[in-house]
């Protein structure tokens, strides 16, 4: 029986960004240098699968630091910690490797350069994720006030409207955030943003790509896990983009196939935290269905890498 033509409009890039290698590298070096277990402290990235895998080598995953014992190595996930983590592991004199992100890092230093200005922080992100946790957990208490949405713009009462800064999460709407942003500047002309935007690449990057392959597909896939923010930013971000049908999926066994009857374009992307061996397995199970041209929709060419800690580096 003769399959149905599909054309899968591939996106590039996708997939691992360069803070999500260096995280999961972190692990499994620490494994291979200290012997397992090896706790890791929240999810080390967002993707059952990459931390399922981690978990089979010997990494023992916790929500608190309380969870883990003094005597074996302890790190922190790639969304950064408060402060308060690190300052507890050095109490408890525990072996601890920070992963977070040097991205994040930036914006951890600039929301302390500003405070040490005297600006109270606005921060532009989503409640409970551990990255907008970690991000105010830098500063005292009530010295970051966080906002979601446009409407909550109106709703903060700052201490000092001629003295306040902004920060953002890494993993946000790039469109999204700038209508907030404007907001902000709207109502605090004074307020102070970042040197760079605080938005890492890799997020700018897999949703431009998003862009400009969502209007030409019928629908399309985000291959991420549900508790990733920017997997779920990419399905937003393909929907306000023109693509009726976009929906993320952990793996091929997710895809929801009568939704896609009758389709005859397909576009696939992978957030930063999913590993291209899913982006495969996906392409795989489309094959079995249809007769798959795969045309590739790239948009920008990513080289950037990021070192481990010395703790963790053999030595030339």
């Amino acid at each position: 029986m003769t399959k149905p033509a599909l054309t899968l409009f591939l996106a590039a890039p996708r997939g691992f960004c360069a803070g999500v290698d260096r995280a999961i590298k972190i692990v499994e070096m620490a494994l291979e240098k200290w012997g397992a277990p090896v706790y890791v402290r929240h999810e080390i990235v967002h993707n059952r699968f990459v931390v399922d895998g981690l978990r089979e080598k010997g990494a023992i995953f916790v929500e608190e630091l309380d969870e883990c014992p003094d005597d074996r190595p302890v790190i922190f996930s790639a969304h950064g910690v408060p402060k308060a983590v690190p300052a507890e592991a050095a109490r408890r004199e525990m072996l601890f490797v920070d992963a977070t992100c040097p991205l994040v890092s930036k914006v951890h230093i600039e929301a302390e350069r500003h405070h040490a200005n005297g600006l109270q922080m606005v921060m532009i992100g989503h409640e409970g994720h551990p990255e907008t946790v970690g991000t105010m957990g830098q500063l005292p208490e009530g010295e970051v006030i966080l906002v979601e949405t446009v409407e909550d713009v109106a709703g903060i009462t700052p201490r000092d409207p001629e003295k306040l800064a902004f920060i953002t999460q890494t993993t946000l709407s790039v469109d999204d955030t700038a209508e907030i942003v404007a907001a902000l500047q709207a109502r605090f002309p004074a307020i102070v943003g970042p040197h760079k935007e605080d938005i890492c690449y890799a997020t700018t990057n897999r949703q431009e790509a998003v862009k400009a392959m969502a209007p030409k597909a019928d629908a399309m896939l985000v291959i991420g896990a549900p508790n990733s923010s920017n997997s779920k930013r990419l399905v937003e971000v393909g929907r306000a983009a023109g693509c009726g049908y976009a929906q993320l999926v952990q793996r091929a066994g997710d895809i929801d196939w009568r939704a896609l009857e009758g389709i005859r374009t397909i576009g696939l992307t992978a957030g930063a935290s999913a590993p291209e061996v899913l982006v495969n397995e996906v392409i795989e199970a489309f094959r079995a269905r249809f007769d798959v041209r795969v045309e590739m929709v790239e948009t920008a060419v990513e080289n950037v890498e990021f070192k481990v800690p010395r703790v963790l580096r053999v030595p030339a």
